[in-house]
């Protein structure tokens, strides 16, 4: 089985819109949005959810008013400022602020906080045009989306196994951070979406610096590259002087907002500019799935 990761050093390079397009061109692929802060990928792909569970990904805190004491030892303790006192109802657990650390559980010396698992979000198998998709929703100011990305992963593979299919195809989070990590951890080959842009170029160079760790082959293509040819030539010229391979250059096309519009990705849309890039992109990483690593 293989694994294809899209990821991007920032968000809004197009990464998600290029994942549509490789569902559409993929022979039966397994599709995953590791994207679960802000996943969009359903968007295009319009899935109709046939499971669905909570994610629990944590623990919060609860003070029981009944068994509290009023010592505020859990107030003195927290480091995170998630205890307050109320006139109305004693001491109070901030449930947005609350890390889900128990230091307050530790030292209260009436045992009256509960340290009960924690809801942060959903995860949902769902089946679309292309095929399976695992995604996911991470709640309003919830923590663990790393666990939860490694969690849309594993059932996304076990989707592929169940089916006999042999492909992930995963929408990875943008930037660098734990979801970022956790969505290259034993993938097989990445693609790094980039734009002409000096953000596009400085958050290139963040996430380049990140992948080395994971030595995985790895190819880079370029977004609306004609926007801007200078700056693509020099991206392209650094993604070789890196080890890595240029996937190519996809330009700029309002082809692809129509269909964003109208709920396809641009490979569905008709023949376009866009959408040629992308098939000559796509075979290109479908042949970098057989390479060895080139950190």
């Amino acid at each position: 089985m293989k694994e294809l990761v899209v990821i991007s050093g920032k968000g809004g390079t197009g990464k998600t819109s290029t994942v549509a397009s490789f569902a559409a061109l993929a022979p039966r692929p397994v599709l995953a949005d590791c994207d679960v802060d802000a996943a969009d990928l359903h968007l295009i792909l319009s899935p109709t959810i046939r499971d669905r569970a909570d994610f629990v990904g944590g623990n919060r805190a609860t003070i029981d008013p009944e068994r509290c004491m009023g010592c505020g030892a859990c107030q003195e303790y927290c480091r995170f400022d998630a205890i307050h006192w109320t006139p109305e109802g004693g001491y109070r657990v901030d449930p947005i602020a609350c890390e889900g650390c128990g230091v307050c559980v530790r030292f209260c010396p009436g045992e009256a906080i509960d340290f009960g698992a924690a809801v942060n979000g959903e995860w949902f198998v769902s089946d679309t045009r292309h095929g399976p998709m695992v995604h996911a929703r991470l709640g309003i100011a919830e923590e663990n989306s790393g666990k939860l990305v490694t969690l849309v992963r594993k059932k996304a593979r076990e989707t592929a196994e169940q089916l006999g299919l042999n492909l992930i195809v995963a929408d990875g989070s943008p930037g660098v951070g734990c979801p970022v990590m956790a969505s290259l951890t034993g993938a097989d080959a990445v693609l790094l979406v980039t734009e002409p842009t000096p953000s596009g170029f400085h958050d290139l160079d963040r996430v380049v610096e990140l992948l080395r760790r994971f030595r995985l082959p790895a190819m880079v293509c370029v977004n609306k590259a004609d926007l801007n040819l200078e700056l693509t030539e020099q991206i392209e010229k650094y993604a070789i002087e890196r080890g890595l391979q240029v996937a190519g250059r996809i330009p700029y096309s309002p082809a692809v907002t129509e269909a964003q519009t109208a709920g396809l990705s641009v490979v569905e849309y008709g023949d376009n500019d866009a959408a040629e890039s992308l098939r000559t992109i796509w075979d290109r990483v479908a042949q970098l799935l057989q390479l060895t690593p080139n950190f």
